[in-house]
């Protein structure tokens, strides 16, 4: 089916649907003042030598990066951010009962903060509201370890002494089988799988476009650039995240946008 390039084009499709499933990206958060990774202003693109801040085991091996990730995390813009229109939309759309999940690839809680149940938020790279222990698994919210930088710059777990992280999944890293599995039933049993802000090019997630497809639940996919999805999707949208989402959301709730 040719890809409709307008949210009326698929208004039927979402309004007919018992349940939506919604997938997001860093795209989602980017009018809330957080960069993503990989777009024309994206972190990586910028500063493609950012990404080794995200391997697993150099964290692990080298002080000298992990004194780099904790002040990066310290200026984290999530800190500041405020959900946008389209995190709330996605908010209304929970509160009306039409999610089936929304999996989300983003670590700042800002589905969360919009509204969305913390049951129904499946956090595929983890949150960067907690630091987790390395060694003793002891979790602490991250603004206690944070507040630790201006005496610590490697500041360790206060009961083991062990190495801390925030509690995202790095390179390097298995996600938590448990909310993959929840992500995995989620986009098999949606009435729809909506991609949104997400480049779909890193696996395991992105292939919960094939789980989709497979279970024959149709894909939209919300992107300002293509996606190896595209051509076997039912609508692709390639306008400001924060006005199709909403608009979309109207018509899943049977509104006219």
């Amino acid at each position: 089916m040719t890809a409709a390039s307008r949210p009326a084009d698929v208004a039927s499709l979402l309004s007919g649907a018992d349940s939506i499933t919604v997938l997001t990206g860093a795209g989602i958060s980017t009018d809330s003042g957080i960069p993503d990774f990989r777009g024309p202003q994206g972190m990586w693109t910028k500063d493609p030598g950012a990404a080794a801040l995200f391997d697993f085991d150099t964290y692990m091996s080298d002080v000298n990066v992990r004194r780099k990730v904790w002040q990066m995390r310290r200026e984290n813009p999530a800190w500041q951010a405020r959900p946008n229109a389209a995190h709330r939309a996605l908010a209304d759309l929970d509160a009306a009962g039409r999610l089936r999940a929304l999996v989300t690839q983003n670590i700042d809680g800002l589905h969360q903060a919009a509204g969305v149940a913390e049951g129904r938020v499946l956090e595929v790279h983890g949150t960067i509201h907690q630091v987790a222990c390395m060694d003793c698994g002891a979790r602490t919210p991250t603004p206690q370890v944070l507040e630790r930088l201006e005496e610590e710059s490697d500041p360790r777990c206060p009961d083991c002494g062990g190495i801390q992280k925030t509690d995202t999944v790095s390179f390097g890293q298995r996600l938590d089988p448990q909310v993959l599995d929840a992500a995995v039933e989620a986009a098999a049993e949606g009435g729809v799988f909506v991609t949104v802000g997400t480049s779909l090019g890193v696996h395991p997630v992105a292939g919960l476009c094939d789980i989709a497809l497979d279970h024959g639940v149709p894909l939209v996919v919300v992107n300002a650039e293509p996606t190896p999805y595209d051509d076997r999707a039912q609508a692709v949208l390639r306008d400001p995240i924060s006005e199709v989402v909403p608009e979309l959301a109207k018509y899943a709730l049977g509104a006219q946008a």
